[in-house]
């Protein structure tokens, strides 16, 4: 019983995350365009993040925690930037089919993810930053 209460959890905590895009694109098909790409426009975005906030904790002294935020979500809204205007000009520009845009983005941002995460040694990633992490009181169990 207590796998189906931790499947449920699981799949709410994961869940969420994709909401968000969902919601979004939700919105976003009002104006006509179907974008497919979502998920691999996300990825790019968080996987950008995550490389440039460790890069610049590596590579300052003395990082500080607001600009390790910035630039953070500077590389996450640069790099879904790019997707996204991939994702217009092949689109509305060339008036190529949506659907299929769409799911070569997702392909393509999974690839160019996996590739970028490969350049930085993985084994760096494994423990979270401080800046990145918090405590809530009202959470505990």
């Amino acid at each position: 019983m207590s796998q189906i209460v931790s499947l449920f959890q699981a799949a709410v905590y994961f869940g969420t995350v994709i909401l968000f895009g969902a919601v979004g694109e939700i919105l976003a098909e009002k104006s006509g365009n179907l974008n497919l790409g979502v998920p691999g426009i996300m990825y790019m975005g968080g996987i950008a993040g995550l490389i440039a906030a460790f890069l610049y904790e590596n590579g300052t002294a003395n990082p500080v925690p607001a600009v390790a935020i910035l630039v953070t979500l500077a590389a996450a809204f640069v790099m879904s930037m790019i997707g996204g205007l991939i994702y217009s000009v092949l689109t509305i520009t060339l008036r190529a089919n949506q659907n299929v845009t769409g799911l070569v983005l997702t392909t393509l941002g999974i690839g160019v993810s996996d590739f970028m995460i490969s350049l930085v040694e993985a084994s760096s990633f494994s423990t979270a930053s401080k800046f990145f992490t918090a405590y809530l009181p009202f959470a505990d169990k």
